[in-house]
């Protein structure tokens, strides 16, 4: 009887990491209609009842700044749009957790970091969408006004931002139940969103509160975000503090590592 050592059998390349299953997981995706509505209506929504109910949303953010502050909100809620999308596609990890695929997933050659890959590129479609949904919107009823520069900017900072949120998502859905995730989430990252300044406007730094405010996940990306806004003729009316982007890779670092333990530690009774 001949023996196979599995043990001799080459490592994939890149982990394992292949487009069938990010097909696999895009379709699964674009299933859930119900899904697929909240993340194209909610930001939406919210940009439009906050944008009409506040005084003077037409006006310029400051002296010579070319965006005014409906573009300012558009901002805020295509980021909370994008953040909220994002998370709840990687918190959809409980699921499968409870249907035994991650399991599965175990006994084949991808490896931890490579599944992780597959579903964070696969939460940026949704934050792709709530973000897409917003700003085209926006621009068309919204009475926006912004730089060209200034749209390109927000938009590559949102999207690359939210896959840190991505991560998150994924950490939560391994950590927390999986009938309680997103329920648990959902709160979550309104307080988040409020803590690091989304709702509130510019955190005050110079103050306790502040400066604890610019310790949480949400402030270094939010910041980052609306920094290109403050462009004037000029140059930009507010200096690029680097302590945002310290605040947004370290939080990315510390829900990767987060998502890859989890992973490892729920397959490893396989």
């Amino acid at each position: 009887m001949t023996t196979i050592d599995l043990s001799a059998r080459p490592a994939p390349a890149v982990g394992g990491f292949n487009l069938t299953i990010l097909k696999l997981e895009l379709r699964r995706l674009f299933r859930n209609q119900r899904t697929m509505i909240f993340t194209l209506a909610f930001p939406v929504l919210m940009f439009v009842l906050v944008s009409n109910s506040i005084p003077g949303a037409d006006q310029p953010l400051g002296d010579g700044v070319i965006a005014n502050v409906k573009a300012y909100l558009m901002v805020s809620m295509a980021l909370y749009g994008a953040v909220m999308a994002t998370t709840s596609g990687g918190a959809s990890v409980s699921i499968e957790r409870a249907q035994g695929w991650s399991r599965q997933l175990r006994l084949t050659p991808l490896s931890p970091l490579a599944y992780i890959a597959i579903k964070m590129l696969t939460a940026m479609v949704m934050g792709v969408l709530a973000l897409g949904s917003t700003f085209v919107v926006a621009a068309i009823f919204g009475n926006v006004t912004m730089a060209t520069q200034t749209w390109i900017a927000a938009t590559v900072i949102v999207l690359a931002g939210s896959l840190v949120f991505a991560a998150f998502g994924l950490f939560m859905g391994y950590l927390l139940p999986n009938q309680n995730a997103m329920q648990v989430l959902g709160p979550g990252l309104a307080v988040l969103g409020f803590l690091g300044g989304l709702f509130s406007g510019p955190v005050d730094t110079s103050t306790v509160i502040g400066k604890i405010q610019a310790l949480t996940p949400i402030y270094g990306l939010n910041e980052i975000a609306h920094w290109p806004l403050t462009l004037t003729t000029t140059g930009h009316l507010d200096s690029f503090d680097w302590l945002w982007v310290v605040n947004l890779v370290a939080w990315g670092a510390i829900f990767v590592a987060g998502a890859v333990w989890r992973f490892r530690k729920d397959t490893a009774r396989v």
